[in-house]
């Protein structure tokens, strides 16, 4: 089993779900929230175990505020650490990375008490990656035409 994933299956199931919310505040940061985002967290609820009726609640809109209270209910620093990487590979998915989306993701890791040098360190790691996976596309003449 994926290490994250048995991580994860440990947490209670609202500890669980705080995750997933914090996940859907940013992708509604850029003003929409489309049916594939939707999707998306809707199969991350169902890997991560959560029962199908909380589903509603994890795809509401909340306020910065309390998902930021609910987050603290994640208690493992593995987890915290991954969710930090999610959600600035989630805010890259676009290729615009907004000051909402930076800020969100800052005040999600100091509510975690992720030290923002750690906080730096994980996007800049996300942004690397993102430019490996491109220049081997150009490597390996795997562009699109």
């Amino acid at each position: 089993m994926d290490p994250h994933l048995e991580e994860m299956l440990k947490m209670d199931e609202d500890a669980r779900v705080a995750y997933l919310k914090a996940f859907t505040r940013l992708a509604c940061a850029d003003g929409t929230f489309d049916e594939n985002e939707k999707q998306f967290i809707r199969n991350l609820a169902r890997t991560y175990q959560i029962s199908e009726k909380k589903v509603p609640e994890i795809l509401a809109s909340q306020s910065d505020e309390e998902i930021l209270k609910e987050i603290t209910k994640i208690d493992s620093r593995r987890v915290a650490l991954q969710l930090i990487k999610e959600l600035c590979i989630l805010a890259h998915a676009d290729d615009v990375l907004t000051d909402e989306e930076t800020l969100f993701i800052g005040r999600v890791g100091q509510a975690l008490g992720i030290e923002l040098d750690k906080i730096e360190q994980i996007s800049n790691w996300v942004i690397d990656k993102i430019i490996l996976a491109e220049e081997a596309k150009i490597i390996f003449e795997e562009i699109e035409k």
